[in-house]
């Protein structure tokens, strides 16, 4: 039998899997907030949307079969990495992915419409997550930022690095693993240069060159609307001191506070990407200076929680709460 959620839900939409979205789900419980968690994966085949509009916002019910919501009464959305809606798979093409297409302007379109608070919407996160539009935007809301250059050309590559005269690094331009044929999956660290070693595979594809930062830590610094939850990350090998993700094993954690000047200049860029949520990486110099190298909008947290025990998860479940 299907429940009707009453009293504000929370829309927690999210994969079956996923240990920070089950935090957050805890600490709404614990506040007493109704949740409706959902895979946009099982839409249109295991859920179902009705919704009309007459003079105003949409009205009508989201349900799968164990709940239902009136959108409308709807307080807030928590959006995290979602699986895209699947039509039938008996569906033959190009009719199945006409119907995916129907099934993911319908649902997220609706969800759009919805005049609440999103923890974060997909569309200004999408938006926020391109490396090259950051930077820019992080050095004008008065945040340090390493001198950087996007090229496919070796002489441009070359060039910089003399310019630089120090150490290079190089690094994705967006998250995601290499996946094999054989199901193996690697990341792609950053790495330093060796400028001599650079040679015409450099326009392959576009690279992101930076200068390097010297460094006592770095610090992961999540933003749950105006609050800060900041760690500072000591690597304890080689590998982790150029990118501490290529050796979690060898990192220690501490809990740190954020520069009242660090502080204005992430509250300022999420406000210009329009986001309630952002886990930034920045280095911390021997003078003390923090560089931002780029900002997750949807970056992981539980970790960070679970290693320094920072409320992230109550930060986000307050936001939410509050609608």
């Amino acid at each position: 039998m299907t429940q009707h959620l009453s009293g504000s839900p929370v829309l927690v939409v999210t994969r079956e899997l996923d240990p920070a979205a089950d935090l957050v789900v805890d600490e709404l419980a614990i506040r007493r907030v109704p949740v409706m968690r959902f895979d946009m994966g099982d839409f249109p085949l295991a859920m179902s949307l009705s919704v009309e509009h007459h003079d105003g916002p949409w009205t009508g019910a989201l349900a799968d079969e164990y709940r239902s919501v009136r959108l409308e009464e709807v307080r807030a959305v928590y959006y995290r990495r979602p699986r895209l809606p699947a039509a039938f798979d008996g569906l033959a093409e190009p009719h199945r992915t006409w119907a995916n297409e129907q099934a993911l302007a319908g649902l997220l379109g609706t969800l759009y419409a919805l005049a609440v608070t999103w923890v974060n919407r997909p569309d200004a996160d999408g938006i926020a997550s391109h490396k090259p539009g950051q930077l820019p935007i992080a050095a004008a809301c008065g945040l340090r930022t390493p001198r950087s250059l996007i090229t496919t050309d070796v002489k441009a590559a070359r060039g910089f690095c003399r310019a630089v005269g120090g150490p290079v690094i190089c690094k994705p331009l967006m998250g995601g693993p290499l996946e094999y044929p054989d199901g193996r999956r690697t990341g792609v660290p950053t790495h330093l240069v060796d400028p001599d070693t650079i040679d015409d595979s450099v326009s392959l594809t576009a690279h992101l060159f930076q200068e390097w930062i010297p460094k006592t830590h770095e610090v992961r610094l999540s933003v749950v609307g105006t609050e800060m939850f900041a760690a500072e990350i000591h690597a304890g090998s080689d590998a982790a001191r150029v990118d501490w993700r290529s050796d979690y094993e060898a990192l220690t954690y501490d809990v740190c506070q954020v520069p009242d000047a660090v502080k204005a200049g992430v509250l300022g860029w999420l406000k210009r990407f329009r986001l309630n949520f952002g886990a930034f990486d920045f280095a911390v110099t021997p003078s003390g200076d923090w560089v931002m190298f780029e900002c997750n909008p949807s970056g992981e947290w539980s970790w960070i929680q679970n290693r320094t025990g920072l409320p992230i998860a109550a930060g986000i479940a307050d936001l939410l709460a509050k609608g």
